[in-house]
């Protein structure tokens, strides 16, 4: 099993393996349960949430990389844009890992195997997965799992996933890992499992809604859950890991398909994002001893609109050779997309790097210049711009052009990090310490994020709006340290402000 497949398994063994309540004489009655923000509260998720991603982002697990980001993004949130639910933040991002998988972690937190996106047929049958996961986070599964399982102690249940993650993440051996999912296991009550069970087909219900509304075709749940099964055969162990996690059967595909059929099929078109993200995550997948050149030598016919997303792939793999004379060929395929589709964003941040790896730093300049004014604010047409303008010297313009996108789009903590040292670079140190604080900030390390914050303060030569500023972010972010805790329970969670917020 791969080391991120361990981790709704484990999730799902935690969560299982509480010890039971003494019952008392109403144990036979229904359970019709309590709200789950008694047990959990949406504030909780997000914390225990954050705390996981952390941890698989600094294992370098999370595939950081703008393109992939901001399409995994785009799409999620526009399915999770018809969950109606005001209060829940969602996050999605993808795992450097060729298993099919996918799992939703506490917090509105989603991720997806790169090897499941590469393994769907159209951008429908991904969608069915993202609404599927959406689902389980609003319908507050692991919350009313936690609460079914009488779980009384969540800080220590979550130390305990984040270690165990951690350990998966960064080698720990599989049998240690196996058999501590498997003591784990070994306490759950089949209640737990019918009660996962009950999940899954909610998740299936409330997720192919989500699906149909936002206008992907419903029959794409179903049809990759026939994928799915088709692939694991007969043979246990070539079952993808979604399917440990989340069991298809027969019935279910047939329950899924008869939900499809009750809802309206729009004809649906594949945007032209997902076919190019699919490649290039293909080629990323590669293992380093992979003979890039020869890779997509077939794809070298501009007759077919279809065979773009094999021509880009052909490109990111000459690129990935690291050639300065296949970095010149990928630019000749890129340069031709361009001139095919000025309207895809993704053909001119691809060409900027090609100009940029092959040695072309004033072509590569103009190339990503054109593109930033053509789509500004774009996230990837921006970053790579600033990695041209780093390399050409031009280190206070990149920190500008930065400042632009940050200030409209709230980074992630990569990008967070990637500003600071820019900001380091131009030599605005105020600036640098901040988004450090911003950086910090979305790990939950609260009292760096301070830390950091006070050594913009001691920065000299701050103009006055710097000042405030810093100052004003401290004052608010000292409110949420433990002392000042109680002072917000009325109000509500003690959950800091997301980063960026009230920063002006």
């Amino acid at each position: 099993m791969s080391r991120s497949g361990f981790l709704a398994m484990f999730l799902c063994a935690l969560l299982g393996a509480a010890p039971a309540l003494a019952q008392d004489s109403r144990g036979d009655l229904p359970d019709i349960g309590s709200p789950a923000s008694t047990t959990l509260t949406l504030a909780d998720e997000y914390r225990i949430g954050r705390m996981i991603v952390k941890g698989l982002r600094d294992s370098g697990q999370i595939v950081e990389d703008p393109e992939v980001t901001e399409y995994i993004q785009g799409v999620g949130s526009r399915i999770a844009s018809f969950a109606h639910e005001g209060g829940q933040r969602f996050t999605f991002f993808v795992i450097k890992d060729s298993g099919i998988n996918a799992f939703a972690l506490p917090g509105g937190f989603i991720g997806i195997n790169a090897g499941l996106l590469t393994s769907t047929a159209n951008e429908s049958e991904l969608a069915g997965v993202l609404a599927h996961e959406i689902a389980h986070v609003t319908q507050r599964h692991i919350a009313r799992s936690v609460q079914n399982a009488g779980r009384t102690n969540m800080a220590s249940a979550a130390a305990v996933l984040a270690a165990i993650l951690v350990g998966a993440t960064t080698g720990m051996p599989a049998d240690m890992m196996l058999g501590t999912i498997t003591a784990a296991q070994g306490l759950a009550a089949q209640q737990q499992i019918n009660f996962t069970r009950t999940h899954e087909a909610e998740a299936d219900r409330v997720g192919m809604a989500f699906l149909a509304n936002a206008g992907f075709d419903p029959y794409g749940m179903p049809s990759f859950f026939w994928t799915l099964q088709q692939k694991s055969g007969n043979a246990g162990a070539m079952i993808p890991d979604l399917l440990r996690t989340h069991p298809v059967t027969t019935e279910r595909i047939a329950e899924t398909r008869d939900r499809a059929e009750q809802l309206p099929r729009p004809v649906v078109a594949d945007s032209v994002s997902y076919g190019l993200i699919r490649e290039r995550l293909r080629v990323q997948l590669l293992p380093a001893e992979a003979n890039y050149r020869d890779l997509y030598r077939d794809a070298v016919s501009a007759d077919l609109p279809s065979s773009d997303e094999r021509r880009y792939g052909r490109a990111l793999a000459l690129l990935a050779s690291g050639e300065a004379p296949a970095a010149q060929e990928a630019v000749g395929v890129l340069k031709d997309l361009v001139d095919r589709r000025p309207d895809v964003t993704l053909y001119h941040a691809g060409l900027g790097v090609a100009q940029l790896a092959a040695g072309d730093v004033a072509g590569s300049r103009r190339t990503l210049q054109q593109a930033h004014d053509l789509f500004p604010r774009n996230v990837p047409v921006t970053l790579r711009y600033s990695e041209t303008l780093m390399r050409d010297g031009e280190a206070k313009l990149a920190h500008q052009v930065l400042l632009d996108l940050f200030n409209n789009v709230p980074p992630t903590p990569e990008q967070a990090r990637y500003i600071a040292l820019v900001a380091s670079a131009a030599g605005d140190t105020g600036d640098a310490y901040y988004y450090m604080s911003e950086y910090h900030l979305m790990g939950g390390e609260l009292q760096m994020a301070i830390d950091q914050l006070r050594l913009a303060l001691a920065v000299p030569d701050l103009n006055e709006v710097q000042r405030q500023r810093f100052s004003a972010r401290i004052e608010e972010l000292k409110e949420y340290l433990p002392k000042g805790r109680k002072a917000h329970e009325v109000a509500g969670p003690a959950t800091p402000p997301e980063p960026g917020e009230g920063t002006g």
